[in-house]
């Protein structure tokens, strides 16, 4: 079995990066034969989805892509003609996954299919790399977590901003927020404002539309097939492609955009990877039960008291985080004296590994994986919840469910359109 073959390949190479650390080279054949894949090979990836996302990590350095999936034929086959002779294309996904010696599947379609493609995925022993947000609901996310750690693969959610990078207004990574964070000197508990006001572009323009009206499919498009778990609509092109992010079956708008490049960091510096708020409320215009829209404010309170606070609305010189003792504001201004220099004198986080690829050379789990990545995105989908019901609601992170709330629970955990299931 392919997940077997994968796991004896781990296994050895955990034992071979300490015993045989000198060693740059180990032959095929001692890793088991073609199935297998030398640390000195080249890394392969099938890509799953070929839009404006996947066709962006068509150039990614790391890894070769062998194939490409998608349900409509005529991007999957301009995608092709970008490619190298060799390169197959695929209409079904699970024909994909299966691809003869593909070490990573690379998930870039729209978030109502991440769930199933990486359990699917997991399931048949191939690492993922999966485009954010990780997974359209809190549910979907708690089985994508459980399949990874159960058949032993890595992960790697698409937000980079915890470990690398400018973090957006600020003309700095988020170590030095996590440094000063962690020295206690602005102060518990915390009130993080993400917003314009803070550097942070909800991008509204992910709204949907309330007056579609029914359209015949294109020839290329496998529109039932694009649609799988999501309840069927009538097609309209404004649903698919560039323009689904605004449509609750299939994302979250602006929120479910960019909630999670937003919100994992701010997890991290809180150190509250392993949960999520306990409570959150919203103030916003009546959501359309199809098509998302914009909003004014959402709260999330942790157990602790510390707070999230979701800002849509520019309101003047806000600071990014406010404690009892001080404040951060973009660019790293403080009321601090000082600031920079004595975040400069604290000692640094621990080094993370920002190549992917190195991780699955050294099965060494990535910082940014299924566990983190599902408390993140579990705020994000949380949020969500709360918006499309119009009203404030509570949380449990032990039992990921919203107690007594029947039609809460009901959001975060959807049905699927048969014959999908996780």
């Amino acid at each position: 079995m392919r997940v077997e073959q994968h796991l004896t390949r781990r296994s050895f190479l955990q034992t071979a990066a300490t015993s045989l650390a000198g060693f740059s080279i180990v032959p095929r054949h001692v890793l088991g034969g073609a199935a297998f894949t030398a640390p000195s090979d080249e890394i392969t990836r099938v890509i799953l989805g070929v839009g404006g996302m996947g066709r962006g990590h068509l150039g990614y350095p790391g890894a070769r892509t062998v194939a490409v999936c998608d349900v409509d034929r005529k991007r999957r086959d301009e995608t092709l003609d970008r490619l190298e002779e060799g390169v197959v294309g695929y209409h079904d996904f699970r024909e994909a996954i299966a691809h003869d010696d593909v070490d990573v599947v690379h998930i870039a379609t729209p978030p109502h299919w991440h769930g199933i493609m990486a359990v699917e995925a997991a399931k048949a022993g191939k690492d993922i790399w999966c485009e954010k947000p990780m997974t359209r609901t809190i549910g979907e996310g708690r089985k994508v977590l459980e399949a990874v750690q159960r058949h032993g693969v890595m992960f790697r959610l698409n937000t980079w901003f915890r470990f690398r990078s400018d973090f957006y207004g600020f003309n700095t990574p988020v170590q030095p927020i996590k440094k000063l964070v962690a020295s206690g000197m602005l102060g518990w508990p915390l009130t993080v404002t993400v917003g314009p006001a803070t550097g942070f572009d909800w991008k509204f323009q992910w709204s949907g539309r309330t007056d579609l009206t029914p359209q015949p499919v294109p020839e290329e498009l496998d529109y039932d097939f694009w649609l799988g778990p999501a309840p069927y609509k009538p097609y309209h092109e404004h649903r698919v492609h560039s323009n689904f992010r605004g449509y609750w079956d299939y994302d979250g708008g602006g929120l479910g955009d960019m909630g999670q490049h937003y919100l994992d960091p701010v997890q991290y510096f809180l150190e509250k990877d392993d949960t999520t708020p306990v409570s959150v409320t919203v103030d916003a215009p009546q959501q359309h039960p199809d098509a998302a829209a914009d909003w004014r404010r959402i709260e999330m309170t942790y157990a602790d008291g510390c707070r999230v606070i979701l800002d849509a609305e520019n309101s003047g010189d806000v600071p990014y985080i406010e404690g009892p003792e001080g404040k951060l504001y973009p660019g790293f201004r403080s009321d601090i004296p000082d600031i920079k220099r004595k975040v400069a004198a604290l000692p640094d986080p621990e080094p993370q590994e920002t190549d992917f690829y190195r991780a699955v050379r050294n099965r060494r789990t990535f910082p940014l994986n299924e566990a983190n990545g599902h408390y993140s995105c579990s705020m994000v989908n949380l949020a969500i919840v709360a918006l499309r019901l119009g009203r404030a609601v509570q949380y449990d992170p032990e039992t990921e469910q919203c107690p007594g709330d029947e039609a809460a629970n009901r959001l975060i955990n959807q049905p699927m359109r048969s014959p999908w299931h996780i």
